[in-house]
């Protein structure tokens, strides 16, 4: 493939969400050529979810196209487990997401090479490659929101264990008899520290109808120094701070990148969660780590997606 006239490769990437598919043109420097969105919709079939994905694509190779771009290929991040181009499962929200073959599916339907991880795998990929831990080697990425997600980049490469199979950060064990979580395990980081168990808690310790919370009235009254609130935040990081700890013994990484909606509070929550990940973690292991806030917003996964393709895809 011919060098494009601004000196670098392209890209599609796919970022599939349980209500919209966000995709851009990504040049190899990072530049976004080209973005937007599309709406599944909450109730809809893997036949339009697929039909949705192929739009994003067209749209996409349409624009490359004016732009007299060539495209190296199509990444794809996408809910559940992903192996060998394969989404296999476990992608509760949306209907009929088992046994996908999205990489053999649009590859042959479009020509070009399309790879395909899980979602929070590719928005960890992308603030390593292009966000908050540029230039990194090896990082933890955690996603903080209804659920946490994760990912570990290590020697600049994706790991998720045999298979693809790991990586499920939010459902390490921080209290063996603890509350049972979704995943059918008990004691689970999701089910103290997402932003759902956070309001649970902050409902239960201040008599509000959890129902009528969201993170930003939180926010707001843990700012303003609400008993009930700043006990739940204290708590709260406190957990995180705990399982990163864990991973940072283990991995020893550069950087530890926090994501997700409340990620985007204020610089307090990123220094409440250091602190405990310090104070818990090994002081050798943590050398050389740092804790740091996401920078890449709603972009990380269309970044990350097509990080894919010039990571594995070669000229």
């Amino acid at each position: 493939m011919t060098q494009d006239k601004i000196g670098n490769r392209n890209a599609i990437g796919i970022d599939l969400g349980g209500t919209f598919i966000k995709f851009a043109l990504v040049a190899e420097s990072g530049e976004v050529l080209y973005n937007s969105k599309l709406s599944i919709g909450k109730e809809a079939s893997r036949d339009d979810i697929l039909a949705t994905i192929r739009k994003a694509i067209q749209l996409s190779l349409k624009q490359a196209k004016e732009k007299n771009l060539q495209v190296a290929g199509i990444g794809i991040g996408s809910p559940g487990l992903c192996c060998d181009g394969i989404v296999v499962g476990g992608a509760d929200n949306l209907n009929g997401w088992v046994e996908v073959h999205l990489s053999e599916m649009f590859s042959s339907e479009f020509n070009l090479p399309v790879l395909l991880d899980n979602d929070a795998n590719v928005m960890g990929l992308g603030e390593a490659v292009y966000g908050a831990a540029k230039d990194c080697t090896d990082v933890i990425f955690l996603t903080v929101g209804t659920g946490i997600g994760g990912a570990i980049v290590a020697d600049g490469k994706l790991y998720g264990g045999y298979k693809n199979r790991g990586t499920e950060m939010g459902h390490v064990t921080i209290d063996h008899k603890g509350i049972a979580c979704n995943c059918g395990g008990r004691g689970c980081l999701e089910a103290y520290a997402s932003t759902v168990a956070l309001l649970t808690q902050y409902a239960e310790a201040s008599g509000k109808n959890v129902n009528e919370l969201d993170g930003f009235y939180f926010v707001q009254k843990f700012k303003e120094g609400e008993d009930a609130a700043v006990k739940c935040m204290e708590d709260h990081t406190d957990y995180l701070g705990h399982a990163i700890a864990g991973f940072v013994n283990s991995f020893a990484p550069q950087k530890v990148v926090i994501g997700g909606g409340i990620s985007e509070a204020g610089q307090f929550y990123i220094d409440l969660i250091k602190k405990y990940t310090f104070q818990y973690a090994m002081p050798d292991c943590a050398a050389n780590t740092d804790v740091v806030a996401a920078v890449l917003g709603n972009m990380a996964g269309s970044l990350g997606a097509a990080s894919l393709i010039f990571k594995n895809v070669t000229q």
